[in-house]
């Protein structure tokens, strides 16, 4: 415990090992939805979903460890909502771009990302980012994890006429977010240690009495194989040899720029870990776990990674 304590200079920032432990959990349990949303998604591109599953688990893992060893920072990472729906429904399915090739593209994008994280041009572009627009970049990002959570939740639904609207109370899946939105709330304003993660378990309790959900009729079971997807993007590296590929390839790049940025900034401030300049120390460090976890992704077979929450 001493060693975790200094390593990670855990009294210096006011937590304790006890803490750190269910932040962790409760960060699993908040972001684990990625294992089951992210093969649903890219799956539509062809992709294997068995495949997908166990590269989003490692690549997420990946970034996890090098954004907290390396960096410090409680962080997690993961393959993003919106690039994984840019690579399947826009550059696989109305580009008619095979996903093989989309990998690539990924690939050549986190070079791109490595390289300039490695070359500080990362932190030059975004200590060169005014404060109002960092925090409209993060409020931005925000209101869209947000979107989609009340959608995934059914208490925000399609409308024809106004393009959304709000669902049917009709519906299990909106009590039992209303019930997990109300229980997390009131325990955050109680100041309840771990009030997400209890949020969490109370919510996911309930979703099973409502009959919303179903007991698990299995615990352990063997990762799906990454042998339909390991490899793929360095195997087609030659087809980015067109203008249209060349855009996909900055279109990942700077989405998934932005994208972190704005995470790990907001995040950063939200944790009163920026200094007071409003820079965020050790953050070309942080960069480097997304990029790195990005370019592994690509290899093993996922869209690109990024800061998550």
């Amino acid at each position: 415990m001493e060693f975790i304590n200094k390593y990670f200079e855990l009294d210096k920032l006011g937590s304790n090992p006890k803490r750190e432990f269910i932040a962790g959990l409760t960060t699993f349990f908040a972001m684990c939805y990625i294992l089951f949303v992210n093969p649903s998604v890219l799956g539509a591109s062809g992709m294997d979903k068995g495949a997908v599953f166990t590269a989003t688990a490692l690549a997420s893992a990946l970034g996890c460890l090098i954004m907290g060893i390396f960096a410090n920072y409680p962080i997690a990472t993961a393959p993003s909502l919106g690039l994984n729906a840019f690579f399947a429904y826009t550059v696989c399915i109305g580009m008619k771009v095979k996903w093989q090739t989309a990998l690539a593209a990924v690939f050549v994008a986190s070079i791109i990302f490595i390289l300039i994280t490695v070359f500080k041009l990362r932190e030059l572009i975004v200590d060169s980012i005014p404060n109002d627009l960092k925090f409209a970049i993060s409020a931005g990002i925000g209101i869209f994890i947000a979107f989609l959570g009340l959608q995934n939740g059914k208490l925000v639904v399609n409308s024809s006429s106004t393009l959304v609207t709000i669902g049917s109370f009709k519906n299990p899946a909106a009590w039992v977010t209303i019930f997990g939105l109300l229980v997390t709330i009131f325990l955050m304003i109680r100041q309840v240690p771990g009030a997400i993660f209890i949020g969490i378990v109370l919510s996911s309790i309930f979703s099973i009495i409502v009959g919303q959900s179903k007991m698990p009729t299995s615990v352990v079971s063997l990762a799906p194989s990454l042998k339909p997807s390991f490899g793929q993007a360095i195997i087609h590296l030659g087809d980015i040899n067109t203008v249209q590929m060349w855009t996909v390839v900055l279109t990942f790049l700077l989405v998934a720029f932005f994208d972190t940025t704005g995470t790990l900034i907001g995040l950063a401030h939200q944790a009163g870990l920026v200094d007071k300049d409003g820079k965020m120390p050790r953050i070309g460090k942080a960069m480097a776990a997304d990029s790195t976890a990005m370019m592994a992704g690509s290899i093993i077979g996922t869209s690109p990674v990024g800061a998550y929450v």
